[in-house]
């Protein structure tokens, strides 16, 4: 095998590396995990802002129905006080009036606690509706990241192939040659070499100039002139 061959090869294989590598961190399904995730965290804002507004309002519903029972359990003692007492004109006048008292509070209680129930329903659609519009997307964002972790398991495991078989093609490239690619390709990135491709690098994309285009192809063979822009040894 030429010294150009075995750069060649070398090269070609840098460069599946590098597209595999590339595959693995721009899988279609990391970008919609993006979307998926922008969509549950504005989701996630709108639910915070539902449930801060409902708080109060479930707070002074609670309070207002604990009142309303105690009144209910005051009236209903006073009503079996007064049904079954055996007290004196005065002091059955007594219980009746705080009875009547109580029912006036119960009455009052009652209203508030319907007035906020009515009030608390609409507030407790509003969460409900966000957590069921959400229960999609959290499937989605799970099935996504299984997805995602097991595709980038086989793209490691195509890696770890393609990288073996990389370090076997460095094995017959020269020393000296060795050492050019690969600072080359530190500098670059991608692969250490590139093909000249109707005047120009295939690596960078710049074209060459005439008088380097000239230089190029007079160079003896197994011998590599560098890109100018890149630094790319340069193939036919």
């Amino acid at each position: 095998m030429s010294e150009s061959d075995a750069v060649r090869e070398l090269m070609e294989a840098d460069r599946w590396i590098e597209r595999v590598s590339a595959q693995r961190n721009h899988l279609p399904e990391l970008e919609e995990l993006k979307n998926v995730e922008e969509e549950l965290r504005s989701l996630l804002k709108s639910l915070h802002e539902a449930e801060d507004a409902l708080s109060p309002v479930e707070h002074a519903y609670d309070d207002a129905a604990k009142e309303a029972d105690r009144l209910r359990t005051r009236a209903s003692d006073l009503s079996a006080r007064l049904a079954a007492s055996t007290a004196n004109a005065r002091e059955l006048a007594a219980i009746s009036g705080e009875l009547d008292h109580v029912r006036a509070l119960l009455a009052v209680s009652e209203d508030r606690e319907l007035e906020l129930l009515l009030a608390l329903e609409p507030l407790q659609e509003v969460v409900a509706r966000i957590k069921e519009r959400a229960q999609p997307g959290v499937a989605r964002r799970t099935s996504l990241q299984s997805s995602i972790l097991e595709l980038q398991q086989t793209l490691d495991d195509e890696l770890v192939s393609l990288r073996a078989q990389r370090q076997e093609k460095a094995l017959h490239v020269s020393s000296a040659v060795l050492s050019r690619y690969d600072a080359a390709l530190v500098r670059a990135g991608t692969s250490g070499a590139a093909l000249v491709d109707a005047g120009r690098c295939d690596g960078c994309r710049i074209a060459l100039s005439p008088l380097d285009l000239d230089r190029w192809k007079s160079q003896p063979a197994d011998s590599f002139m560098a890109c100018p822009e890149c630094g790319r040894l340069l193939l036919a």
